[in-house]
């Protein structure tokens, strides 16, 4: 005898997001002018876990109102991102009762917390107990801009199933923790776009890329050295026609002038914030580009 279908909770509860919640976590990305798409919902849902708020707004079915999303990369940290709020519903404390939630259930398996926060919410996440660590920023290109190209040293190729074990390699320590699952999933969006670099004969980078709601996504973009990160970067960039996001790393400002050559413009900072843990993971020292705020 089949069991009687589950009762939708009560409008104001914390319920996990489903694959039937897309629509309503499109609408949250959108009416806050985020580049996240279906795609990349998909993707955060299905590599973590995410929950969400329902509420009334006069219709007749709870809407959903606001969101978080976890992705845990190892046993010691994991992503925070998505936390959005419909522009109706804010001021209700559905994002600080989220983050809340999802900090107690990363304590309960004793991992740390990590974001990238915009200005606007860096002053709500010290309230909950976040520090800074490091910094990057978004430059944007609004279209494909005229500009020397030099032959790339080190040369590029395009990435191949069999690079796999030295990408992992090298993003493990400069990230922290294994996440080939997320990186082969943003390698298959944009597989034009998908480069290695080598030198003598070994891998020294790597980047990816994916396409956005509104923008393509560059990143990550792992390398030894800035004549890599720039011969992937220009490899990357070639395969990309109309708006290009790249989240820079702050360390490598070195690389600026050379974005602003290739006509990107500097849109927003982000701050890297821990939550229970006394230092960022890894050696960012070869991250050129981070995936994105929403991915680490």
């Amino acid at each position: 005898m089949k069991g009687r279908a589950r009762a939708p909770a009560p409008a104001g509860s914390i319920e996990p997001l489903q694959a039937g919640d897309l629509c309503g976590a499109l609408e949250l990305s959108r009416s806050a002018g985020w580049n996240q798409n279906e795609a990349d919902w998909r993707t955060m849902l299905a590599l973590g876990r995410g929950w969400g708020i329902r509420a009334l707004d006069g219709q007749s079915r709870p809407r959903l109102a606001a969101s978080i999303v976890v992705l845990p990369y190892g046993t010691r940290f994991a992503w925070v991102s998505m936390v959005l709020v419909l522009p109706e519903f804010r001021r209700r404390g559905y994002a600080s009762r989220l983050l809340r939630h999802a900090l107690a259930e990363l304590a309960r398996t004793g991992r740390g917390a990590i974001l990238d926060a915009t200005p606007q919410g860096h002053a709500v996440y010290v309230q909950e107990g976040f520090v800074d660590s490091w910094g990057f920023r978004r430059y944007r290109r609004e279209a494909r801009a005229r500009h020397e190209t030099a032959t790339a040293n080190p040369p590029t190729r395009a990435l191949s199933a069999s690079d796999w074990p030295a990408i992992a390699a090298l993003d493990r320590p400069a990230f922290g923790a294994e996440r080939e699952p997320l990186l082969r999933a943003l390698a298959a969006r944009l597989p034009a776009a998908a480069r290695v670099a080598e030198r003598n004969g070994r891998l020294v980078g790597f980047v990816l890329a994916r396409e956005g709601r509104e923008a393509s996504q560059i990143g990550p973009l792992v390398a030894d050295d800035e004549d890599a990160a720039r011969a992937l970067l220009d490899a990357a960039l070639a395969a990309l026609d109309g708006p290009v996001y790249i989240d820079a790393t702050d360390r490598h400002s070195a690389l600026v002038p050379w974005l602003e050559a290739r006509g990107f413009a500097f849109q927003r900072p982000f701050t890297r914030m821990l939550h229970g843990l006394e230092h960022a993971p890894g050696d960012a020292a070869t991250i050129f580009a981070v995936a994105g705020p929403e991915l680490g």
